[in-house]
């Protein structure tokens, strides 16, 4: 649906289909956005899973290492495959989430990924200063995304988004000009190692 409207609008969408926890996979990306485009200028890193347990008793190993292998080990596999073709000026974004700074125990293993990304963009952003590449991350609160109704219960999602100070969730479209600004090198040229907090303010109640 994405890359659909992006033709719509006159551009040009590619899309691939495989596992980003598999570095064969980003190489591919990598070589086929290269080969369409001839150039990187912008790295999102936003794939992500997550799933409801009651508490660390029911963590799973195959569960526990999938969660990762998607919301971290991907993060680290794509942007070590995008390197090597980015020059100053390009920048990294990174997926957080609020649930890095204030976790639930019903996503313990993915709110641990979620803080894995935080300290992964900070150590990023100082690796990669020299080389004039901006490292930053945005943190959604609640956000109404195909992932929540598939992952919550029925009774949860009558309640989801209330905690926030609109007592609502957010709309991808009141995310996505957080990732505008940290693209876009006029508007954020001085911004690195940060994290942008979209959350309704929800944070400010944790």
């Amino acid at each position: 649906m994405t890359a659909a409207r992006i033709e719509e609008i006159g551009r040009r969408a590619i899309q691939f289909e495989g596992d980003i926890a598999e570095p064969d996979f980003c190489e591919e990306v990598v070589k086929g956005t290269l080969d369409a485009f001839g150039r990187i200028d912008i790295l999102v890193n936003n794939a992500g899973e997550q799933h409801e347990v009651n508490g660390v008793e029911d963590l799973e190993p195959e569960g526990v290492e999938r969660i990762f292998r998607t919301n971290i080990f991907g993060f680290f596999y794509l942007t070590k495959a995008t390197l090597p073709h980015l020059k100053s000026g390009a920048a990294i974004i990174n997926t957080t989430s609020i649930q890095a700074y204030d976790p639930s125990p019903h996503l313990m293993a993915y709110a641990c990924t979620k803080a894995a990304i935080l300290n992964f963009t900070r150590s990023l952003a100082k690796e990669l200063a020299e080389k004039k590449i901006r490292v930053n991350a945005v943190a959604p609160g609640p956000i109404w995304t195909p992932l929540i109704p598939t992952t919550f219960k029925p009774e949860e999602l009558k309640t989801f988004g209330d905690k926030t100070l609109f007592k609502r969730p957010g709309q991808p479209v009141e995310v996505a000009p957080a990732y505008l600004f940290l693209a876009t090198e006029a508007d954020s040229s001085f911004v690195t190692g940060q994290v942008l907090h979209v959350n309704g303010g929800q944070g400010m109640m944790s």
